[in-house]
């Protein structure tokens, strides 16, 4: 059988199988594995079926993953995110929209001790949501807005996204958190912009909360000393040379456990949870993973990777044109797939072809995390969206998916900013060695 065609059978029988809610891991899987026996004969199909899985959870690189999760998990049981959003209301919250800029600064400061879009998104939801809707907001616009702020968890330092794209493309993680740290500010700058312009143009949406005195304020800060540490730990280990990333991770979560244990914070209980919680999310990645590592084989096999980098490189459009090209490709995407599944599909095809291209790997890293991250607030996907949705059932998919609308509209501004002036992403990590 011609091999174009069976790797365009295998494209639409993942496609079909996911279209039929078999979760996006399993759906790769069957779809690589089974290309893979078709091509190869059904003995060498069965050994790879055998020996991806095992040779992915025994990688070491791919340990970071769990640990960062585990951090973030010990991170929201002990409080946090809470401690988080009580000080950005503290200093914040008599402005009007002062409490949505305290929640999107609390999604930055807990996306940097947490690292998964997801985890921040549904820790945020369940701490600032509440408080917005108490005093009066617009519930799909706040909800939107956690969804949206859930969206640095891949930016900032430690990031899942940029962990695995690091192991995939053979390119530095130090140098991938730094460069994510100065676009991660950014969304936060973009975002407050928003939430500004909106209390102004609608004012009802947005009350104006109490006003703190200059003492509780201060009072607020004295327990973010937790975060502070762990981050500083975590990050300033990494960049000081005194530990490799993977050694971060599992220090972070040591860290994380011990100073919630010793602020009474983690009893027998709530470790427990965060370990359930860990385990939960950190599963659901190793099979997409392993379902992408599968389907990877069988696209190597067809040689579908080296004819889609022969195509785009030959394209009679340029590199930037290439780019955007490859920019809308992933705003389709996001509306079928999660952020992990693209990354690991879609990588290995187009980043080779950017780099023949000239492009820099480090800046098209933060490129095309970027590029992801509108799949996780876009319909009709949005995993964001959805997991705000189990929790608050109240506030229709419509109606969060609209409050997402303001906020993916300056992704795109500042997406076409950093793609102008990949300065932006490369000044951080021009100064590690």
């Amino acid at each position: 059988m011609d091999r174009d065609l069976v790797a365009l059978l295998g494209f639409v029988a993942m496609f079909a199988l996911m279209a039929l809610r078999v979760p996006i891991g399993i759906a790769m899987g069957i779809a690589g594995a089974g290309g893979f026996a078709v091509l190869s004969g059904v003995k060498p199909g069965l050994n790879l079926l055998a020996n991806v899985p095992l040779s992915v959870v025994t990688d070491y690189n791919l340990s970071v993953i769990p640990m960062f999760i585990l951090m973030g998990a010990f991170a929201s049981r002990s409080g946090m995110s809470t401690e988080l959003f009580n000080a950005g209301r503290a200093w914040l919250g008599h402005l009007r929209g002062g409490l949505a800029m305290a929640s999107v600064a609390a999604c930055g400061g807990f996306a940097a001790i947490n690292g998964s879009s997801v985890a921040t998104a549904a820790t945020m939801s369940q701490v600032a949501l509440p408080e917005m809707r108490k005093a009066g907001y617009h519930p799909g616009l706040s909800a939107g807005l956690i969804a949206a702020g859930g969206t640095l968890g891949i930016m900032l330092p430690p990031s899942v996204i940029f962990v695995l794209y690091g192991i995939m493309t053979e390119t530095d993680i130090t140098k991938l958190f730094a460069a994510g740290v100065i676009p991660g500010l950014m969304a936060i700058g973009f975002y407050f912009v928003v939430v500004q312009v909106i209390g102004r143009l609608r004012p009802q949406y947005m009350p104006r909360g109490e006003v703190h005195s200059w003492r509780e304020r201060f009072v607020s800060l004295r327990s973010l000393w937790a975060t502070l540490l762990l981050f500083a730990g975590v990050l300033g280990g990494i960049y000081g040379g005194v530990f490799t990333v993977e050694e971060a991770s599992g220090i972070g979560a040591t860290g994380a456990l011990l100073i919630g244990v010793l602020r009474g914070r983690l009893g027998p209980k709530e470790i427990k949870a965060a370990l359930i919680d860990t385990l939960r999310v950190s599963s659901a990645i190793m099979m997409i993973v392993i379902g992408a590592y599968l389907f990877g084989y069988f696209l190597t096999i067809t040689q579908f990777t080296q004819k889609a980098v022969d195509f785009l490189v030959h394209l009679p459009v340029g590199a930037y044109g290439v780019l955007a090209l490859i920019m809308v490709g992933y705003f389709i995407l996001g509306a079928v797939m999660d952020e992990l599944a693209m990354i690991l599909l879609t990588v290995p095809i187009v980043f080779p072809a950017m780099m023949q291209l000239g492009f820099d790997p480090v800046w098209f890293g933060v490129i095309i995390v970027m590029a992801v991250t509108f799949g996780m607030i876009c319909p009709p996907v949005g995993i964001n969206v959805f997991v705000i949705n189990s929790i608050a059932r109240d506030i229709t998919l419509s109606r969060i998916y609209a409050g997402t609308m303001p906020f993916i509209a300056v992704d795109i501004v500042r997406l076409v900013i950093l793609c102008a002036f990949p300065a932006i992403s490369l000044w951080l990590p021009s100064f590690i060695e």
